[in-house]
């Protein structure tokens, strides 16, 4: 068998239909069928039950493709050998950034490496973190920022930098008085939140619960974006938390609004992530040192708390 017929029977795998697997890897679907059948003939199993709608694995097939990805994997390496003999800093590169770190962070590196790098064609995906980690573990991401730790088996971590809780409390609020606060000062059911699917949302909630028994919480109003949420609090509909970078394009009225926590300051921790097989690992170091070389300046808290992006259960 051949590198590309275990590439097809991947494709297969996860898309769990024929026509659309050859779609994904450029093939007519008569071509894929038969190189897969000819692989099944080889091994004389059934990778695949295509009785069923969509089509799934045997028991044998899981285990072949589990097997699959570790050789295609193994064979990807042999040019990042190549290229890192070579110094060779150079070609398709796809990132996953999540969209609370995307509007501030990329701006900031995105730049300073496409100057230093010009060889890497960086591919730039916004992506909520499940769907980061889905493409990671299937090979259609090399590496990710997203908020950390996620404690994936599959999945390493590089922290790039903390990133403290901003709270952006509006003159007619309770606190807004107050030069710093505390958590005990939020209240859950007035705090403006991002949309369910968004880690700095789940952050916030349990960031919240760690102080506050709460069970049955309300939200009235729910966004996509930071700037919504600040737009409504201004309204008086409530106050709102925001990422620390996030805050500083803000207008000077609107900074005057801003408060910080007192320390252990409640942050994320955010991360460089890519797979354990450290595929175009000589790429992820260049991307962790650009970023490392611009975020310094602008994080300098040092005593923070980190709050887990993972929703609770």
């Amino acid at each position: 068998m051949t590198i590309t017929q275990l590439q097809y029977v991947l494709a297969v795998a996860e898309y769990k239909n024929f026509t659309l697997a050859a779609e994904k890897c450029f093939v007519t679907q008569p071509t894929l069928s038969m190189q897969i059948q000819k692989v099944e003939e080889e091994l004389g199993i059934q990778i695949f039950d295509r009785t069923k709608k969509p089509i799934q694995l045997t028991e044998i097939g899981h285990k072949i493709v589990n097997q699959a990805k570790n050789i295609v994997n193994e064979a990807d390496r042999i040019q990042d050998i190549v290229h890192q003999q070579k110094g060779f800093i150079g070609g398709e590169f796809r990132l996953g950034i999540i969209p609370t770190i995307m509007p501030t962070l990329l701006p900031m590196f995105l730049n300073n490496f496409i100057k230093k790098y010009p060889k890497v064609k960086l591919i730039i995906e916004e992506l909520h973190t499940e769907d980061i980690i889905f493409k990671l573990n299937n090979g259609h991401l090399d590496a990710a920022i997203a908020a950390t730790p996620l404690n994936e088996e599959k999945i390493k971590e590089i922290v790039l930098y903390f990133e403290p809780f901003v709270a952006y409390i509006p003159e007619n609020h309770g606190v807004f008085n107050k030069k710093e606060i505390e958590i005990s000062d939020l209240n859950l059911d007035e705090i403006l939140l991002l949309q369910d699917g968004h880690c700095f949302r789940d952050s916030i909630l349990n960031l919240c619960k760690s102080d506050k028994n709460l069970e049955n919480n309300h939200f009235k109003i729910e966004s996509g974006s930071f700037e919504t949420l600040i737009k409504l609090a201004d309204e008086g509909l409530g106050t709102t938390l925001l990422p620390y970078l996030h805050t500083l394009d803000l207008k000077e009225k609107d900074q005057a609004k801003l408060r910080h926590f007192v320390e252990p300051k409640p942050a994320r921790e955010v991360s460089l992530i890519y797979p354990k097989s450290e595929l175009k690992i000589h790429i992820i170091d260049a991307l962790r040192s650009t970023i490392a070389g611009v975020i310094k300046g602008a994080i300098v808290f040092q005593n923070v708390q980190i709050i887990s992006p993972k929703a609770t259960k």
